[in-house]
């Protein structure tokens, strides 16, 4: 299943949300601060796309990348300069509207 997953290059937010869980992927998520205030995934890391490449040195090596923002649009620009770095790295579809549209619960800490 993973080999598929790597070959779209994307996962549904419940599938993102399975493999957090389960410890064998970390949520990056590149939205601005203001937007990460709103409410972001419990457990994400916050690394604005813009600040992306200075500070990928956070972000584990040994664990699949996902990439979340608002509707997919920056993540999937993250995902690429993540894989170019190197990381095994997926984009969430539909980003943080469809992440709690879903149900999947969203903090605000």
């Amino acid at each position: 299943m993973l080999k598929n997953l790597f070959k779209s290059a994307a996962v549904d937010v419940r599938t993102a949300h399975e493999m957090v869980d389960s410890a064998t992927a970390v949520l990056v998520d590149v939205r601005t601060k203001p937007e990460w205030r709103e409410g972001h995934a419990p457990r994400a890391l916050h690394i604005s796309l813009a600040s992306l490449e200075r500070q990928m040195r956070r972000i584990p090596e040994d664990k699949t990348v996902l990439a979340i923002c608002r509707s997919g649009n920056r993540s999937a620009r993250a995902v690429a300069m993540l894989q170019r770095a190197g990381y095994e790295a997926l984009n969430v579809k539909g980003g943080m509207g469809a992440w709690a549209r879903s149900g999947l619960p969203v903090t605000r800490r």
